[in-house]
């Protein structure tokens, strides 16, 4: 894998955490589904976490926001690794 490509799909794994990240702190603070930022998160998030909500769900605690910024992180380490940046 080119550097190019690495550090592409590294700032992309960077921006798609940071939006989980988000959508989690918003969903503390913000109860209104219908707005219309709560609304392009969810849109943005769900097809990553949805699949593991039913399984993540403990005492109703989600996990699956945890889950998947692990998996981000695992995720960008392997892809830098791979090209020789780390």
């Amino acid at each position: 894998m080119s550097t190019q490509t690495a550090l592409m799909l590294s700032g992309f794994l960077t921006l798609v955490y940071w939006i989980v990240i988000a959508r989690v702190l918003l969903s503390w603070v913000v109860r209104d589904p219908s707005n219309p930022l709560v609304r392009l998160l969810g849109t943005l998030t769900d097809p990553l976490m949805k699949p593991l909500s039913g399984v993540m769900t403990f005492g109703g605690l989600d996990l699956s926001p945890m889950v998947v910024i692990l998996g981000i992180s695992f995720l960008k380490r392997l892809i830098l690794k791979s090209a020789g940046l780390m």
